[in-house]
């Protein structure tokens, strides 16, 4: 799939974009998540009633049935008493809150998702609709490049997570949002002798953005320490000649990050300094049951917002580069840039950051 120019810029871009439309969700449990929750509210000046306060564990996985009866059911409860139903078109979970489903049956793909691609589902289930399992399901979002976000039209919420290793990187997300402005390179790095699908839609991210703003490689060589970055899009750790687990980038405010990698959001505890990414075929190179690069790394670098997957997505339902970077570049908010890239819900994925950061137009 391709987008043309002319329907980007047809979109009306900032419909919605507003605090009014925002619902922020922290687990009192949680100091950390009440700590960001209360940050993001005062600094983005959301009204109180946009605020629904959970007690649960703070795990990051959970149980289906938990899922159910501890974050579906009260977060659908708290937005029908404060009759915030489709006034709220995204939703904001935070450090602390629960971060993936585990399958019932004990396996990855036996009803397992992100909490953040479930939730995407609440307005529909509250409205009746409710979903079978295991399955992704078709997001209605996906490509509509001139459409506004709204609802009905759209009957999903847009999930985005305030997370980081710590309150300073979560805090970081949050005040670099707030000054993002469109200026800098889109990082653009493809994996060498690959004629696949995945190297294609980087391609077509590099066509549909200007030249001069492109810093696009296919060669053996990883692109590090690049500076002014706007956005990166790569094949991360799947990429065979990437050795080391940081980039090295300066990242200007309000730079986003999507990659090729299975299980990059599998967790946002931090790893000790001297682990590296590895192989799979080393288990001394596993950190959390992967050896693969880690979403939350590029926002303790400097990132704004950043994609990933809590378990293996496969590669037609990551981010879809040449919608999300072209549709941010073109002034729609993370939000809806990321989930118009992505093509599935109740799925593996998770958007890390402020939805209403947006870099205005070109």
């Amino acid at each position: 799939m391709k987008l043309r120019l002319g329907v980007v810029l047809a979109a009306p871009l900032l419909f919605g974009q507003k605090p009014d439309n925002v619902l922020v969700v922290i687990n009192q449990e949680s100091p950390v998540s009440r700590s960001i929750g209360e940050y993001y509210v005062e600094r983005r000046h959301l009204p109180l009633a946009n605020i629904c306060r959970l007690s649960l564990k703070s795990d990051e996985d959970v149980s289906r049935d938990d899922y159910d009866n501890q974050i579906a059911r009260p977060i659908a409860a708290y937005l029908r008493r404060q009759k915030l139903q489709d006034r709220i078109l995204y939703i904001v979970t935070t450090s602390g809150v629960p971060l993936r489903i585990k399958g019932n049956s004990g396996t990855m793909m036996a009803e397992a998702a992100s909490v953040d691609s479930e939730l995407t589902l609440l307005y529909s289930e509250m409205r009746g609709q409710a979903h079978s399992l295991p399955a992704g399901i078709r997001n209605p979002f996906f490509g509509k490049a001139a459409a506004v976000f709204r609802h009905p039209d759209f009957p999903i919420y847009l999930v985005t997570r305030l997370t980081g290793y710590d309150f300073a990187d979560v805090k970081g997300i949050i005040d670099r949002a707030l000054v993002a402005r469109n200026r800098g390179n889109f990082v653009i790095d493809l994996k060498r002798f690959d004629n696949g699908p995945g190297n294609g839609w980087l391609r077509d991210a590099a066509r549909a953005l200007p030249k001069n703003r492109v810093i696009l490689d296919d060669t053996g060589k990883v692109l590090s320490n690049q500076r002014d970055v706007i956005a990166y899009a790569s094949w991360g750790s799947n990429d065979p000649d990437r050795k080391q687990r940081e980039m090295g980038f300066q990242w200007l405010p309000g730079a986003i990050m999507t990659e090729y990698v299975s299980t990059n959001g599998r967790t946002f505890t931090r790893p000790p300094e001297t682990w590296k990414i590895g192989s799979w075929e080393d288990t001394k190179t596993w950190f959390v049951g992967s050896p693969q690069t880690l979403t939350a790394d590029y926002i303790h670098e400097g990132a704004t917002g950043a994609s990933g997957h809590v378990y293996e997505p496969f590669l037609q339902f990551t981010p879809r580069p040449d919608i999300l970077l072209p549709a941010y570049y073109h002034g729609r908010n993370l939000a809806e840039s990321y989930y118009l890239a992505i093509p599935a819900l109740s799925w593996m994925n998770i958007v890390v950051g402020d939805p209403l950061c947006a870099l205005g137009k070109p």
